[in-house]
């Protein structure tokens, strides 16, 4: 992951290790995502007034790609 690229959002923080950013935005209670996984990267904007629950939403979208991910090779596999 470049992380050159994600500092640009913002500090960077470790989730089963993928980094990902979190900034807030000009609006109230928006903020704007991003995370890399296999080269592909994902961002989005999460709306709520902590940041420890934006965090937290966006663990969990981590969470389902590297699940569909493992899910997917296991497929293959079979």
């Amino acid at each position: 992951m470049g992380a050159s690229r994600l500092s640009r959002w913002g500090p960077a923080v470790i989730h089963r290790d993928i980094q990902y950013t979190i900034t807030a935005t000009a609006e109230p209670d928006v903020w704007r995502w991003r995370f890399e996984i296999g080269g592909a990267v994902r961002s989005g904007t999460t709306q709520t007034r902590l940041a420890a629950l934006a965090a937290r939403r966006v663990q969990s979208k981590i969470d389902a790609v590297l699940k569909a991910l493992a899910s997917s090779s296991l497929e293959r596999e079979t």
